[in-house]
């Protein structure tokens, strides 16, 4: 008896660690697999909520610092600018802190905290009067500025949320790709996530705007909050689901440190000398003659020693992507005047809005003058669509090949140009109807509403948004094709830089018409924001014959080396 009871504890205590092992190796599975599509109501979730939150409150800063802060339209614009180019910036700052220091989820994590502090604060300008102006009741005598106070505040609070959107809008669309492995399914994430990005896009710049008009700043703002609060939340939440990327380190450092090395060995002879390479690089590749200057960081001399990499000597292939990115400047620099022109357009259309009548036919109903740009939006997002499903595979069939993505941008320069001569001729038409009703020259603070509908804003937006479809896509599929593998993760960023400097750019431009013009008045009826559009229009013309000469040259080279790689590899 006292030995089969032993047996029996045996056996029990046998079982209980096979039991724990079994559950040793489900926690082991369990973490094993990480990432995949179990992560993306996390990962969508928190890209939908702040977006929604974003948009909320840039869609409408414009309308809020004119109507609650008494600062004049085009100042308004202005600001509008800066804001918007920090929040292109930030996304480079952001990609070098995730791929060097810190990784994705922290810096997603710290920076949507800073966008909710940015959002909170924001809602409490319009809660506490002590922190804006008077509100203006006399529109025949100027209003009262902001306190330099005040617009310290303000300026603070704008850096805050603008930080905080830079840091998480690309990074968190990075983050989604890295949870998996396969092609395909990056591919369908991408889908997913351009969808739901302009989606909530859309709906801010529609029905949260439309509270902020309509129902108060306040709820407005706090809707903002609420949405930026629930982002952090569903992000933090799948922390256990997320795979764990480790730090690759940031490409600007490999870029930084292949100019520092060329500079230090300038003087060292490039005869009959050994190139370095990567360690787990098989070929010996010899450094193209392209901007031949730059071989020399890739020059290995006696004090270098054994090391790989250094301030003082990079590998060939971190000279040939420096290469890379060199001969693809011009193509982006021409993109950087077009992102101008957008830019200016999307502000000189709010004002314009503001300054029309803005009643849906003869219902009571006002679309919101920042909705308006929602519209640009939506025509962005349904022609993607109907390129991707229809235009684009039926052009392929007839022509028997796609379209390439220089032949993508240039289309969109052109619909451009299109876009800001219709916006002339819409303006023309409001002017004339502000002349007939005898709306020009009444000394007014603001602009005046003319009796001639907004409506008539949504054919250039239509256009506008149309070119989009084209230009930013077309962009992201050329840095992505021409871009070697440890640069690609530098595409976005190359987008988010030339949309920043472009928006910068825009400032620059509006100071020069308002104070070298009369075109640009803080009351429309008494400017010409025709001939303001008609030289945008004309500036995208020439802006249009560089890319293309840009593009000659680039395709032209492209044929060029492909034809030596030819010759290299039939050797």
């Amino acid at each position: 008896m006292e030995s089969n009871k032993r047996q029996k504890d045996v056996e029990e205590k046998n079982h209980s660690q096979h039991i724990a092992i079994e559950e040793t190796n489900d926690v082991f599975i369990k973490h094993s697999k990480r990432g995949g599509w179990a992560t993306m109501p996390f990962i969508l979730g928190s890209i939908s909520t702040l977006t929604l939150a974003a948009g909320g409150w840039t869609g409408n800063l414009i309308v809020y610092l004119i109507t609650k802060y008494n600062i004049k339209s085009i100042d308004a614009t202005q600001v509008f600018n800066v804001v918007f180019g920090c929040m292109y910036l930030f996304p480079i700052a952001g990609a070098i802190l995730s791929d060097s220091f810190f990784g994705l989820f922290a810096v997603i994590a710290g920076f949507s905290l800073v966008s909710l502090l940015g959002v909170t604060l924001m809602t409490l300008t319009s809660i506490l009067l002590s922190l804006r102006p008077p509100t203006c009741t006399n529109m025949l005598l100027p209003c009262e500025s902001p306190s330099t106070l005040q617009y310290g505040v303000l300026y603070a609070i704008l850096g805050l949320a603008c930080m905080g959107i830079g840091g998480t809008r690309f990074t968190v669309a990075t983050m989604g790709a890295d949870q998996f492995e396969d092609s395909n399914s990056v591919g369908t994430y991408f889908n997913w996530y351009f969808f739901v990005y302009y989606v909530a896009g859309f709906i801010s710049t529609t029905v949260i705007i439309y509270v902020q008009d309509n129902v108060s700043w306040t709820v407005g703002f706090g809707i903002c909050v609420v949405c930026n609060t629930f982002g952090v939340i569903l992000f933090l939440s799948g922390k256990n689901f997320y795979r764990k990327i480790k730090l690759k380190g940031s490409p600007f450092t490999s870029i930084a440190r292949v100019i520092v090395a060329a500079v230090r060995k300038r003087n060292v002879p490039s005869t009959n000398m050994q190139y370095n390479y990567d360690a787990n690089d098989k070929s010996t590749i010899v450094p193209s003659d392209r901007f031949r200057y730059l071989n020399h960081g890739a020059l290995k001399i006696e004090s270098d020693g054994s090391k790989e990499r250094s301030w003082s000597l990079s590998t060939v292939q971190e000279v040939e992507d420096l290469k890379t990115l060199i001969k693809i400047v011009p193509l982006w620099s021409s993109s950087v005047l077009l992102s101008a022109t957008i830019g200016m357009f999307n502000n000189f259309t709010i004002l314009q809005a503001l300054s029309m009548d803005r009643h849906l036919g003869g219902s009571q109903f006002k679309i919101p003058a920042s909705s308006f740009l929602s519209l640009d939006v939506l025509a962005t997002s349904i022609t993607i669509f109907l390129l991707n499903r229809v235009i684009f595979p039926t052009w392929q069939k007839v022509i028997s090949r796609p379209l390439t993505p220089l032949q993508r941008i240039g289309m969109g320069h052109v619909l451009n140009v299109v876009g800001l001569v219709v916006s002339a001729l819409v303006e023309i038409q409001r002017l004339h109807s502000a002349s007939d009703h005898n709306l020009i020259g009444l000394s007014m603070a603001t602009t005046t509403i003319v009796p001639f509908s907004a409506l008539w804003l949504l054919l250039p937006l239509t256009i506008v948004g149309i070119s989009q479809a084209f230009i930013f896509p077309g962009q992201i599929l050329l840095y992505y094709q021409e871009f070697p593998a440890s640069l690609r993760s530098t595409s976005s960023a190359m987008i988010s830089l030339l949309v920043a400097v472009g928006f910068y750019l825009s400032t620059a431009i509006t100071s020069l018409m308002r104070n070298k013009t009369t075109w640009l008045k803080d009351n429309l009826n008494d400017g010409r924001l025709d001939i303001a559009y008609w030289v945008l229009a004309a500036t995208g013309v020439v802006n249009f014959g560089y890319f293309f000469v840009c593009a000659k040259m680039f395709e032209h080279k492209h044929v060029k080396q492909d034809k030596n790689m030819d010759n290299i590899s039939s050797s």
